[in-house]
């Protein structure tokens, strides 16, 4: 009995560390909140003055203060004053502080000393939010939540609000486009390009838009979506008819806001108020490239009519998803132009660092380098932008080209019927009737031997 009793007592703490060990890479959200957000917290609590005061993120306090602490307090030395702490909240991914900044600090101040605060305490990450003027929140993430994608339970929602990707801090990803209408989604082949373009006509297939689809190589990657789409353009001659169509819809939406006084799609009535639309260009390189002199005059057309739409289709609820492997001055001229119109930036794995700087080098001149240390192995893995000079990591959770076409068909019913749109309506595919399997050979029946025959 006392060998018995030795081995349950070394076996139940070894069994324990051994689950932990494998929830540690097998299930981390259970790791953490068992053992890594405890630890983090108290490391917080027990180091916040003085990794404060190491990383620089201390004033002198105020005269007033200094004289109540030499006179009322009874202290000779007057410490400096780090961020005061307003809350300290847990989640399944990490840990949000909210600080208030003293007299002095800036939100820039913390951002830069991000990653001496990451090693300080232990955590795999530490992103810097300013939440309202003079208060800032630090979201820390207890390990990557990038390397295994799993969505939040409460996304964002909203009229045109899809939700796409996952950032690094836990949060969702999100394209808004009443706040950022127009995108670009730059990346080399197997970067995550096309899984992040399915993940998007998925969540917008469920809200009550118009999706019009321009994939000049023959509509292989967006023909499958054509349930859920309202025209589609397969080549750059149809493009160039279908854009024409498009800034004559714009034109006739700018005549109806005139009409009611109005400067922007969503102050008109409902019941007069026409449907978005958001355009997605799958590769924006086949609408600028020619091979003969008589197919440039369709192109500057193309173009002129794409950069139109760029510069006012947003007021008329008209939006832009570009995406292509490159987007610099080397296609031809009105290049640069449209990409001055494309406010939101998502880049993937890029061969270069040129095509980095294309997509984020005028936007977030920071997240340059981090878009070229993109891994080959974790496709998916982004850096977005936008014009405030934020920039993010992000990554696509793996979505296959069958289930954004079932999501299509799902919700087929919510395609509009817009007239102007018909001629390019591609038609859905017919379901293949399944061939009913032959009949099996009936074998006649076995005698047994002497028996009598007929």
């Amino acid at each position: 009995m006392s060998d018995l009793s030795i081995l349950l007592d070394l076996g139940v703490p070894l069994a324990g560390a051994g689950g932990l060990g494998y929830a540690k890479y097998r299930a981390p959200r259970v790791y953490w909140s068992l053992v890594g957000l405890p630890v983090t917290r108290v490391r917080f609590q027990a180091t916040y003055r003085s990794t404060m005061d190491v990383c620089g993120l201390t004033v002198q306090p105020s005269r007033l203060r200094a004289f109540m602490v030499r006179n009322v307090a009874r202290r000779p030395d007057v410490q400096p004053v780090p961020p005061q702490v307003r809350r300290v909240r847990g989640s399944l991914t990490g840990m949000r502080v909210s600080l208030r900044l003293p007299a002095g600090l800036e939100p820039a101040d913390i951002a830069a000393a991000s990653q001496r605060l990451r090693h300080a305490w232990g955590v795999h990450s530490v992103n810097v939010v300013e939440t309202k003027p003079g208060v800032v929140e630090l979201r820390m993430t207890g390990y990557d939540v990038l390397r295994r994608v799993r969505m939040p339970r409460r996304l964002p929602s909203g009229p045109m609000v899809v939700p796409v990707a996952l950032r690094e801090d836990g949060s969702a990803f999100v394209r808004d486009y009443r706040k950022v209408p127009h995108g670009l989604t730059l990346g080399a082949n197997q970067s995550g390009k096309s899984m992040y373009q399915r993940n998007l006509i998925a969540g917008l297939a469920k809200l009550p838009v118009g999706l019009v689809g321009i994939d000049c190589k023959r509509g292989v990657e967006q023909g499958r979506f054509t349930p859920r789409l309202s025209a589609l353009a397969t080549t750059p001659d149809e493009a160039a008819s279908l854009l024409d169509v498009l800034v004559g819809e714009m034109e006739d939406r700018f005549n109806l806001l005139a009409d009611h006084q109005v400067s922007d799609l969503w102050e008109l009535p409902e019941h007069v108020r026409p449907v978005p639309l958001v355009i997605l260009v799958d590769e924006i390189a086949e609408l600028f490239l020619t091979s003969a002199k008589k197919d440039e005059e369709r192109r500057d057309r193309t173009v002129m009519q794409m950069v139109r739409l760029g510069q006012m289709s947003r007021a008329v609820g008209i939006y832009l998803e570009i995406c292509g492997q490159r987007f610099g001055s080397e296609l031809g001229r009105g290049a640069t132009m449209l990409r001055a119109q494309l406010t939101g930036r998502v880049v993937h794995r890029v061969n270069d660092k040129q095509t980095a700087e294309m997509g984020l080098g005028d936007i977030a001149p920071d997240a340059v380098s981090a878009a070229t240390l993109i891994a080959p192995d974790r496709p998916g893995l982004a850096v977005a932008g936008d014009t405030s000079g934020g920039w993010s990591r992000i990554r696509t959770p793996e979505t296959s080209a069958a289930q954004a076409a079932a999501v299509c068909r799902a919700y087929a019913h919510l395609t509009p019927d817009i007239p102007v749109l018909a001629p390019f309506r591609p038609a859905t595919p017919a379901a293949t009737p399944v061939a009913a399997p032959a009949p099996a050979p009936v074998k006649p029946p076995l005698t047994e031997p002497g028996a009598a025959t007929a």
